[in-house]
């Protein structure tokens, strides 16, 4: 199945699970997506092998990079007319607190769009949406 037939099955579905196999990262770190209304939820399960500071234990900040700008490009795949995987322009990543090992949720929000760009805002969170432990934010060249 090419990336238009998963896209397209996804879509009338709500199964993520043949996009997510699609994308080798992140079967490789576990992600998750859920649809809630409009809304998408992206997940990354507790996995020890996305573990950087055992002494913490906290997540390696590449995963939780990594965990973002998958999650952004999905969101970005299913909220278009596109059926290709969105290119990476620019993506600015801040830090604000440790990712435990547990649990972590991504929420994205398309904040603009023009006919070649979109840009993402993408957060991450564990146990509340109001202590987030990082904020993202994406550009994407549109392939038209």
């Amino acid at each position: 199945m090419n990336m238009a037939e998963v896209l397209r099955e996804t879509r009338e579905t709500g199964d993520f699970a043949p996009l997510l196999k699609s994308i080798p990262y992140a079967g490789y770190i576990g992600l998750k997506c859920e649809r809630f209304g409009d809304d998408l939820i992206f997940r990354l399960p507790r996995k020890d092998s996305n573990l950087g500071n055992p002494l913490l234990p906290a997540i390696h900040g590449g995963v939780i990079g990594g965990f973002m700008e998958v999650s952004a490009a999905i969101y970005l795949m299913m909220s278009q007319d596109t059926f290709r995987m969105p290119r990476i322009v620019d993506f600015s990543l801040d830090y604000l607190r440790a990712g435990l090992d547990r649990e972590t949720y991504a929420e994205c929000q398309l904040t603009r769009q023009g006919n070649r760009v979109a840009n993402v805002t993408i957060t991450a969170w564990q146990k509340s949406r109001r202590e987030a432990i990082a904020t993202a934010r994406a550009h994407f060249l549109l392939d038209r």
